[in-house]
């Protein structure tokens, strides 16, 4: 699944394309919204919010009201950008919303929500989000705050809970939980310092909002990569300890996900 740095990314590359166009047509190919037509209407803005996406769009003419293209990538969804007319690097069937300016096509592909809704009503919609890390918003004690609310918890799966905290997915809890040296499967409750947690998932989603490959270890890395993350078997870059693969079990609204950790430096509770 994207994490936020990637929703970041897409949202700069969306809104460069689209921001003060004019959209020439729009195709949504989904059930709920396939007779809506956006044709005429002005893309405003497009901004991420945790690991989803907004587009907001004013209609030209008449009442200047606005909608919001709200989505969210789940694991195999994207938005691409492509010359007008340009030939798509994804299969056609795949393609749930298709919108066209005059310099541009925009095509989602896969996207695992899709919906329009008016832009008034964003936070009925995502309200439920906590503070997003990469947000203009971001309040730390607040994030810190719905973090240790349920102090039985594993810190794995709360810091996946997008209700805590917005835009931390699977690579930067396994990271940020390695670099404080704590074990996913650790309740919330036993974690000695969860806000630097949260302060070495800020930081390494910030260093990957730019070009080029993700990497967890710093400027002065010969290579980008990951301490844990994907090393399964691969020796801990700190004591050489090979590296391990388990799980952590499902909780109400997150599914059963893997996880990497060293058992030297990060103990299994």
């Amino acid at each position: 699944m994207p994490e936020g740095d990637s929703v970041w990314r897409a949202a700069k590359e969306l809104h460069q394309a689209l921001a003060g166009k004019v959209l020439v047509s729009s195709d949504f190919r989904v059930p709920r919204f396939a007779t809506l037509d956006l044709s005429g209407w002005t893309v405003e803005e497009v901004v991420p919010r945790g690991k989803h996406l907004l587009m907001r769009v004013r209609e030209s003419a008449g009442s200047g009201r606005t909608l919001t293209i709200h989505s969210h990538l789940k694991m195999e969804g994207s938005w691409q950008v492509y010359a007008p007319g340009g030939r798509w690097r994804k299969p056609g069937h795949t393609a749930r919303c298709v919108l066209r300016t005059a310099s541009a096509d925009v095509v989602g592909f896969s996207l695992g929500i899709l919906e329009v809704i008016p832009t008034g009503e964003e936070d009925r919609v995502l309200g439920h989000l906590g503070p997003d890390l990469l947000g203009p918003g971001w309040d730390a004690d607040e994030a810190l705050r719905r973090l240790v609310a349920s102090p039985e918890t594993p810190i794995g799966l709360a810091l996946l809970d997008q209700s805590n905290v917005a835009g931390i997915g699977n690579i930067y809890r396994c990271e940020s939980c390695f670099l404080s040296r704590v074990h996913p499967a650790l309740p919330v409750a036993s974690v000695p310092d969860p806000a630097a947690i949260l302060a070495d998932a800020k930081r390494l989603l910030e260093a990957n909002l730019g070009a080029g490959p993700r990497s967890t270890l710093g400027p002065r890395a010969l290579r980008p990569g990951y301490w844990v993350y994907g090393r399964e078997h691969q020796p801990c870059l700190r004591c050489r300890t090979p590296i391990r693969r388990g799980t952590l079990g499902k909780s109400p609204g997150l599914e059963e996900r893997t996880i990497y950790f060293c058992p030297n430096c990060q103990p299994v509770p």
